[in-house]
């Protein structure tokens, strides 16, 4: 027997006060193990289902679709609110349908199927046009039945010029560019950019001088890298200071070459330096030469010519991978003064283990600048620097936000974020 609120008022009002008030915490599934099956009075007959209390079914409302912003386009963004009966209390939604079409009147076609609380999609299927026209419509999903929204749109994808959430990175890069330009303009003027010593540079002269007197010659190893990389265009410009110097000195310089494009560009290099100091006719294009561009029958090569021309210094500057201890370690045995540079972390402490002095990470672009002096690179080289400043005083400021509290280190990051 099924009483109805007329006949059982207070006994409805009181079953249906357990299910909408809070439960406690030791009890937090009792809300849950109530709507799965009627209460029964044993005594009375009394029985209450939880489906008394549901609110009837309702397709989603405010459904929109609008064009994804801040994309490259072939995007829409498309969001509804939640059909009645989705919520925290109850839970008669089963899920949600999407359709799309170009049309608003036909041709609509499943796109997904979302779950329950789902109440926005973002349609980035490549099969979009940039320009074209679409529509959209959303079903809730019922156990007795599956109620449609009408159709919205139309939603034109189309790309955006300018990401607005990226105001702060423009900000940045204006800084940047703009620090960048005056310190290269104040060093082409005389001004005097400082620039800390390194140990593995100021050494360079030291090791050439060593090698003069000995009467042996320098090994100049230019890495593994190609001739685009940032570490191997800095040791394009180390490998001209010392072929300048080799050539005021009168020794033999050896630059065994992984890469032809590489060996172009070292030929060119050693030729000018030796130009430069007027002995054009020293300069042997043979000691610039292409070995293999296998690792390590490269590898082997360059070993090979360390124990047979004994260089008294030998230079490894650019990228370089496992063969970096190998290199290491015969020119050790060789009794040469080993400089190293490179950007490849993980290699450092093979460098560091095995050679006299090491340039780590951003030495070697440093180095490069260093010995030089060209002001582009002189100027880029501090407006980094200062760039480093401002992002250090930026973790600084978020951190004591942070501490505050209020909000305030919230806000810090998501402005950074471009949020």
């Amino acid at each position: 027997m099924i009483f109805t609120l007329e006949k059982r008022p207070l006994t409805f009002i009181a079953f249906a006060l357990l299910l909408i008030l809070p439960v406690h915490s030791g009890h937090a599934n009792a809300q849950e193990s109530i709507s799965e099956a009627p209460i029964i009075d044993s005594d009375s007959g009394f029985i209450f289902s939880y489906s008394l209390l549901a609110p009837q079914p309702g397709p989603p409302t405010d459904l929109t679709a609008d064009d994804l912003p801040n994309d490259k386009g072939r995007a829409v963004t498309v969001a509804w609110g939640k059909a009645s009966g989705d919520n925290s209390v109850f839970h008669t939604v089963m899920g949600y349908l999407l359709f799309r079409s170009p049309s608003p009147d036909s041709g609509f076609v499943l796109l997904t199927r979302l779950p329950a609380g789902a109440d926005g999609y973002s349609d980035s299927d490549t099969s979009l046009v940039n320009g074209e026209n679409y529509y959209y419509k959303v079903a809730s999903i019922y156990e007795s039945d599956t109620l449609f929204t009408g159709v919205a749109g139309p939603a034109v994808p189309k790309a955006q010029f300018f990401h607005s959430k990226r105001i702060p990175v423009l900000l940045f890069m204006l800084l940047f560019t703009g620090t960048a330009l005056y310190l290269i303009s104040h060093s082409k003027r005389g001004g005097r950019l400082y620039i800390r010593p390194i140990a593995g540079i100021d050494a360079v002269d030291e090791a050439i001088g060593r090698a003069t007197e000995m009467g042996r010659p320098i090994l100049f190893v230019p890495g593994l890298g190609e001739a685009s990389r940032v570490a191997t265009i800095a040791a394009f410009t180390i490998l001209a200071r010392v072929a300048r110097k080799v050539a005021e000195y009168q020794t033999r310089i050896i630059v065994p070459n992984y890469d032809p494009i590489v060996m172009t560009i070292c030929q060119e290099v050693v030729k000018e330096a030796y130009a430069s100091v007027g002995r054009p006719e020293a300069y042997d294009a043979k000691d610039v030469y292409f070995v293999t561009q296998d690792q390590f029958p490269y590898t082997a090569s360059v070993n090979g010519t360390m124990l047979r021309e004994r260089p008294a210094t030998n230079f490894y500057m650019g990228m370089f991978y496992a063969e970096s201890l190998i290199l290491a370690e015969t020119g050790f045995v060789a009794g040469s003064i080993q400089i190293a540079g490179t950007d490849q972390l993980i290699q450092i402490p093979f460098f560091v283990a095995a050679c006299d002095y090491t340039l780590m990470g951003e030495e070697l672009y440093a180095a490069s600048a260093y010995l030089s002096q060209e002001p582009q690179q002189l100027g880029t080289l501090k407006a980094q620097d200062w760039g480093k400043v401002l992002a250090i005083a930026l973790m600084f400021a978020g951190v004591i936000a942070y501490l505050f509290g209020n909000g305030a280190g919230e806000t810090i990051t998501t402005w950074v974020r471009g949020g």
